[in-house]
């Protein structure tokens, strides 16, 4: 059994693997093979109908190779996007965490002005309590 059956035979588990099958199919070799085995099956086939299955094979061949190319840019475009969209994410996250951690240092100056604030009525409390009872 040559490549081009097997490859035929047993069925691709994945998209990535049905591709690379598609690729593989596409190569100049494979189409010649497939030429060569359909010219002798069909020795009784006049030249014009061989001419028509070769430029059907060509056909073939070159929308494989169309294909293959397209998903070629189609993976390099999404690399590029999730690339964009993992830095964009990280950028995004390091802003919120900066302007939290920037929340947290004003929470932490108002907690100790207020504590400021605090010991100071205290003092000025015990102060006019003191001075009270002096002038009773």
């Amino acid at each position: 059994m040559d490549d081009v059956s097997r490859k035929r035979s047993r069925a691709p588990e994945s998209l990535m693997e049905q591709e690379m099958v598609i690729a593989e199919e596409g190569s100049s070799g494979a189409v010649e093979d497939e030429l060569e085995e359909d010219t002798q099956l069909s020795n009784s086939c006049s030249e014009e109908t061989i001419e028509r299955i070769r430029h059907i094979y060509l056909k073939m061949e070159q929308f494989t190779l169309q294909v293959s190319e397209l998903l070629e840019a189609g993976k390099a475009t999404f690399k590029s996007i999730i690339t964009e969209f993992e830095e964009r994410l990280i950028a995004i996250h390091r802003e919120q965490i900066e302007k939290w951690d920037e929340e947290i240092r004003e929470l932490r100056l108002l907690d100790m002005a207020n504590e400021e604030a605090r010991a100071l009525l205290r003092k000025v409390r015990l102060h006019l309590a003191h001075n009270v009872q002096i002038s009773l």
